[in-house]
């Protein structure tokens, strides 16, 4: 299984557009430098009156299926 390390940091007035239901994916850069087009949704429990900030490794397989998103600590 691959796996990406990404540095999130999107205040909350950045996501507007997804509650507003305009938008449903982010765009993120991994450590490595690949662009990511990730479903905000499964950023969700991560979400917190600031927005989502912090690290997370995004594991998927090899056709480029999620596998997990995990918080680093």
């Amino acid at each position: 299984m691959q796996s990406l390390v990404l540095d999130i940091a999107l205040p909350a007035e950045r996501l507007v557009a997804v509650y507003q239901g305009r938008a449903n994916r982010i765009m993120a850069t991994s450590r490595d430098g690949r662009r990511v087009s990730l479903p905000v949704h499964h950023l969700r429990p991560y979400l917190t009156r600031e927005g989502i900030h912090g690290s997370f490794r995004l594991e998927f397989s090899d056709s480029g299926e999620l596998k997990a998103l995990t918080r680093l600590a």
